[in-house]
């Protein structure tokens, strides 16, 4: 299919936006086809460490695929992020104020008030 200027420089537009979402983006490519007599539109997006993102949309207006396309990359490149974040683990400032918490919690003397707890002796 051949593409107008207008349709071209829209897609452009949008898919220039997905390294405001994540800077690791290489190539974006954006294939727009008519199938069944339907626009559909399709967008390839490789980042770095063979990361790629793929979304496909069909629907009635040209417009609105490349936009559907566009929030389906998104929420792949947020989960991506979200799970290598939590891949990460914790900042080592986070692990070693909880050790220090825990040992100053083991360190406490108990409760020998004789009010908590069941007592097995009575």
């Amino acid at each position: 299919m051949d593409a107008t200027d207008a349709l071209r420089q829209y897609a452009e537009s949008k898919a220039a936006k997905l390294s405001k979402y994540y800077d690791s983006i290489q190539s974006v490519e954006v294939i727009l086809d008519i199938e069944a007599d339907q626009p559909t539109v399709e967008i390839l997006a490789t980042a770095r460490h063979r990361n790629t993102f793929v979304a496909t949309h069909r629907d009635e207006d040209m417009h609105a695929c490349i936009d559907q396309c566009l929030h389906k990359i998104i929420e792949q490149i947020r989960r991506h992020k979200d799970k290598v974040r939590h891949r990460q683990g914790q900042p080592h400032s986070v692990t070693l104020q909880k050790a220090q918490e825990q040992a100053t919690a083991a360190e406490e003397p108990p409760d020998r008030s004789g009010k908590g707890g069941a007592n097995p002796l009575h």
